[in-house]
């Protein structure tokens, strides 16, 4: 397994990591991803581990917290050699504070992961979403008195516009607290609106991208068929897209997959994985799996590259419109490149 640094920081993870929003299933949206746990849920980390994956992530809203018991259960003794991430933001209960970024939901959100988890620290604590009623500098007072007290290591958000990141940063850096070093995404072949702003974010302020859907709910996986329905029991064909997509720019996008797999003798899961894995800012990758053939394949994906040119032929097949400012500052300020001892054109 490639290793690679979390953003600005000298923390390695794993190009790949685990997601375990299969772990559990005790409600009708998570069953649909899955219900691994005991005996099974060991065997996927054990799988995981026997590739060299170090980074396991998961949120106290999968499956009500369940997934992160589970996730501790399965760990056991080999806690101390592995990483875990998790997320606190979404409601845990029916109480006026037991959701939300304030000092008194994160500190309490905190302690209970850790009880779940079975550890004594959470390696990377993320926000899952923002919080509009709390003021920023709550937030980031609660998190930075965590990392003091030892409790958590880094610290990290999830599904942040890039000007909410970039607030934090500076409201971070002005009071001295510790930073957030890394946003975990949506991003793939399908969804790849994080280019235009929280891309040229992440490289200048040394934010690592942590990718979540990285299949977009399976329809990368080379299962869908143009003008067909889903295969039956699969998570899509269940709960259905997270968000509206163009399916005939989808289904295009997924020949290409499948004639560059053929190439390679891999699965067109493969080929979009390692497309992500060229991107300039991703840290790691986060696969979810049922099923243990599943989970090989997916990381499998490590150990071999894209041709240049099949780069180029995924970029531009799933390409969109690009949105204002973007492509007027692709267009106008490209005279004056970034770079170190760089010619002057």
């Amino acid at each position: 397994m490639k290793m690679r640094y979390l953003g600005r920081t000298g923390l390695q993870v794993s190009a790949i990591g685990f997601g375990t929003a299969t772990f559990g299933g005790n409600d009708e949206y998570y069953r649909a991803h899955g219900t691994l746990a005991g005996d099974e849920a060991r065997r996927m980390i054990d799988v995981c581990r026997g590739a060299g994956v170090n980074l396991f992530d998961t949120s106290n809203v999968y499956s009500a917290g369940l997934a992160e018991q589970i996730l501790g259960e399965a760990l056991g003794s080999a806690r101390d050699d592995v990483l875990i991430s998790t997320k606190l933001r979404y409601p845990v209960g029916e109480g006026p504070n037991d959701a939300g970024l304030s000092r008194h939901h994160i500190i309490e959100a905190c302690e209970a992961s850790l009880r779940r988890l079975g550890t004594d620290r959470i390696d990377l604590l993320q926000l899952h979403e923002y919080d509009a009623a709390t003021p920023w500098e709550e937030t980031l007072r609660a998190l930075d008195d965590l990392v003091r007290a030892g409790k958590v290591r880094y610290l990290g958000v999830s599904n942040f516009s890039a000007w909410m990141i970039m607030k934090m940063l500076t409201v971070s850096e002005r009071r001295g607290w510790e930073r957030v070093i890394s946003h975990q995404a949506s991003y793939s072949l399908i969804e790849r609106n994080i280019e235009y702003d929280h891309v040229p974010m992440a490289e200048s302020e040394g934010v690592g991208h942590i990718v979540w859907g990285p299949l977009a709910g399976g329809l990368l996986t080379g299962k869908y068929h143009r003008g067909e329905p889903g295969p039956e029991g699969a998570r899509r064909t269940q709960i259905g897209d997270l968000a509206p997509i163009d399916e005939e720019r989808a289904y295009d996008i997924v020949d290409v997959l499948r004639e560059i797999a053929e190439v390679h003798n891999v699965t067109p899961s493969q080929v979009a994985i390692n497309w992500l894995l060229v991107q300039p800012t991703v840290s790691s990758v986060l696969v979810g799996a049922r099923r243990e053939e599943q989970l090989a394949d997916n990381l499998a994906s490590v150990t071999w590259e894209l041709e240049p040119a099949e780069i180029e032929r995924l970029t531009t097949v799933s390409a969109v419109r690009v949105p204002y400012p973007a492509w007027h500052q692709r267009n106008h300020a490209n005279d004056r490149p970034v770079g170190v001892g760089r010619a002057v054109p």
